[in-house]
């Protein structure tokens, strides 16, 4: 059922799962901003960081540390009747269990006094979704182009190249794993408004008795999309470094800390085309949301917002660059391109540049196995390094 303003109670631990592209980033950015006057009207945003990555991550993954989750568990306990909120999108990696695990985790109290935990799934189109995320695993590395990989998402699931992407976005079923770790009066759905970008800041302000006005979006986005050219410039570059390889330290380092960012702070022009979904994708993912805010809509959870704004009519105009990728990139994006890695690479070569070695020289067959790794490495560096210099590439 729909509503349109809905408060938790003192002392809850309000947990914000997602998934990811739901407005996460801005949402996070704006709690961060705010943590002094979140504290005080008696509200803690958990963790140090944006959001809450680490413990997430920890909840999630089967093996690593704990103790970023367990860290997070306390200091929820220590907040008393105060409301706590986490927030991080790597929740709705969790499955059944884990979702468990976090409600147990964070609702538990001293001496038995256990505190609720309401959990917020945050939901805008599978439409604007689809485009989003493909960029964002070109970022880390897919050399699939956007029909490559609608094909694999909406018609090939089970041979798709990122296959956690129906995990996160199959919306329905991820409501059903957090129902039953806390709930159905303990979930709470909130749409996305694309016409009022804002709403989605005034109904965390709801939930939390917070003043209107106090979460405030930062003016420059940290999460910016990319253009349809900045992607495919990313995309033939993940797939020269295939065919190419080097090391997964210096990749990182230049295309993910150096490259991605300076392409996220260029400012393209208004007539630089976006990330456009074919015709025939528009209308399976249509189908597809369809499936879901039904199913939604009998899961009797809280749902603030219009679950129908999930379902836009798969119809729009002509979709050009959705089935041919642009030509070439502007000439700033890819200026702005070169020296995101050029400073990257040079960090790299400053921290990450291992000392020479007698054995570096050798043939590889002749390497011993003891040094193979460690030789692998210094080459692979030395290789990105000539690159870089040379525009290699």
């Amino acid at each position: 059922m729909a509503e349109e303003r809905f408060t938790v109670a003192p002392g809850t631990r309000l947990l914000h799962i997602g998934p990811y592209k739901t407005g996460t980033t801005a949402l996070q950015g704006a709690f961060h901003r705010a943590r002094e006057a979140l504290a005080a009207h008696g509200v803690v945003y958990a963790g140090r960081d944006r959001q809450a990555k680490r413990p997430a991550v920890a909840l999630t993954s089967p093996t690593g540390p704990r103790e970023p989750w367990q860290e997070l568990c306390r200091e929820a306990a220590a907040a008393g009747d105060s409301r706590v909120v986490v927030s991080s999108e790597f929740f709705c990696d969790a499955d059944a269990a884990a979702a468990r695990e976090a409600v147990r985790g964070l609702g538990a109290g001293p001496a038995g006094r256990d505190r609720d935990v309401h959990v917020v799934v945050t939901l805008r189109p599978l439409l604007k979704i689809l485009p989003s995320h493909w960029q964002q695993y070109v970022k880390h590395g897919l050399c699939d182009s956007y029909e490559q990989w609608l094909d694999g998402v909406l018609r090939r699931p089970e041979r798709c190249a990122t296959p956690e992407f129906w995990h996160r976005h199959r919306h329905d079923a991820l409501l059903v794993r957090w129902m039953d770790a806390a709930g159905p009066d303990d979930v709470t759905v909130v749409v996305t408004d694309e016409t009022a970008p804002r709403r989605i800041f005034r109904t965390f302000e709801g939930m939390l008795g917070l003043p209107d006005g106090l979460l405030v979006p930062e003016e420059d986005g940290v999460n910016r999309s990319l253009t349809a050219a900045q992607t495919e410039l990313l995309l033939r570059l993940n797939r020269r470094l295939a065919e190419e390889p080097v090391l997964d330290a210096p990749r990182q380092k230049v295309v993910r800390e150096g490259i991605v960012p300076r392409l996220q702070a260029y400012r393209p022009s208004r007539d630089e085309p976006r990330i456009a979904t074919p015709a025939w994708a528009r209308e399976a993912a249509a189908e597809v949301a369809g499936e879901m805010a039904e199913a939604i809509a009998k899961l009797g959870v809280r749902v603030l917002g219009d679950l129908s704004a999930l379902t836009p009519p798969p119809g729009g105009p002509a979709d050009p660059v959705g089935s041919v990728p642009p030509k070439a990139a502007p000439v700033d994006a890819a200026v702005e391109a070169v020296l995101g890695g050029l400073a990257a690479g040079a960090a790299f070569a400053r921290y990450g540049q291992p000392e020479p070695d007698a054995v570096d020289d050798f043939p590889v067959r002749r390497v011993p196995a003891r040094d193979l790794l460690r030789v692998v490495h210094r080459r692979g560096v030395r290789r990105l390094r000539r690159g870089l210099a040379g525009g290699h590439g």
